[in-house]
């Protein structure tokens, strides 16, 4: 027992750095130790990534899958007898899939020796090694893509406009009304943590709409009667999770083009709807609106929309290409920035 668990730890630290020829490498030797198998085999969907066992065997690293592995018609642990290798002595094997977010991304197959009937312990053993293959490299596959929207959330194009502006709104109420100056300056600093904050890639709902909150309350600041904000949110898609930033882009960029040239102001609607299993949140303005051909360019990252295109990316690299952001406008019929998200994806956490 504690041979098994000695070895199945050392694999923790090679496979939490993804499957690659090198980490597969070093996994090997202890993933053949765990499953008492003569020879071990990781692979990914094409290539055979490093082997452990006969001398001869690890001459085959870096070949062709087919040469060795024989990828079974479904992603289920199964005995093939015919992956037979007479010169090394080796007989059949067991090959599991690793599955990482319900896709396969490779193989492991661990071969035993010519002669030797292949167990149901063995099938199991395999199985399980192979599953704590793929947790970790899932834990990879997360912590890579909790780094990269990190750094896209700073990069999440906050407007200098809007840091300048909302300073500004606060200094011009510091005489004429201290407490209200007070109170903005907090919101200010909590949004501006909320926004920097590295550890927080995702969110809730529920999160995202409170600080959307606090900026509304900077640029209420500046804009006063001219801006009018309707709020309604299905309270079922709250716990949904989503990028931090993700809806606050969204909120600026239509006070930013609604209130421009409009005398009378704008008003902002932030609707929520349940869509079963995904959550559909709508911002619209009555503003200007704009043409289809500067909404797709906007949302390309061509225009000059804040932060859509960084939205648009971010949705799409946590949930998949089925989700994001689509734009309904026209000239003169105002706006409307749809973000849709699954209401729960596996790997997508709120911290």
């Amino acid at each position: 027992m504690r041979a098994a668990l000695h070895a199945a730890t050392a694999t923790l630290p090679h496979l939490r750095r993804g499957l690659s020829q090198s980490t597969a490498a070093k996994a090997v030797p202890h993933l053949r130790a765990l499953t008492q198998s003569t020879a071990l085999a990781l692979a990914d969907r094409e290539t055979l990534l490093a082997l452990d066992g006969p001398g001869a065997i690890r001459s085959l690293a870096g070949s062709p899958l087919g040469e060795l592995i024989e990828e079974g018609p479904d992603d289920r642990v199964h005995v093939d007898p015919r992956l037979e290798v007479p010169k090394l002595h080796l007989g059949g094997a067991v090959v599991a899939p690793l599955i990482v977010r319900g896709e396969r991304v490779g193989s492991l197959a661990a071969f035993y020796a010519r002669g030797r009937r292949i167990r149901p312990e063995d099938t199991r053993v395999v199985g399980d090694a192979a599953s704590l293959v793929s947790a970790q490299l899932e834990l990879a596959a997360v912590e890579e893509q909790e780094e990269r929207l990190a750094r896209a959330a700073l990069r999440a194009q906050i407007s200098p406009h809007f840091v300048y502006n909302a300073l500004a709104a606060v200094a011009g109420y510091i005489h004429s009304r201290p407490e209200e100056a007070r109170e903005l300056l907090t919101d200010f600093a909590e949004f501006t943590r909320y926004a920097f904050r590295r550890e927080r890639p995702y969110v809730t709902l529920a999160d995202e709409l409170h600080y959307v909150e606090k900026y509304l309350n900077l640029e209420r600041a500046r804009f006063g009667d001219r801006l009018r904000v309707r709020l309604e949110v299905a309270p079922e898609i709250l716990p949904a999770v989503v990028p931090v930033l993700s809806l606050q882009p969204l909120v600026e960029n239509a006070i930013r083009h609604g209130i421009e040239g409009a005398a009378g102001g704008v008003t902002i609607e932030i609707l929520g709807q349940d869509l079963g299993a995904d959550a559909l949140v709508s911002v619209r303005d009555d503003g200007a609106g704009m043409s289809p051909e500067a909404a797709r360019a906007a949302l390309a990252g061509r225009g000059d929309g804040v932060g859509l295109n960084n939205v648009h990316r971010r949705l799409e690299s946590s949930f998949g290409p089925g989700y994001g952001l689509g734009i309904d406008t026209a000239p003169g019929e105002g706006t409307e920035v749809r973000l849709t998200v699954p209401k729960s994806h596996p790997g997508v956490r709120a911290a």
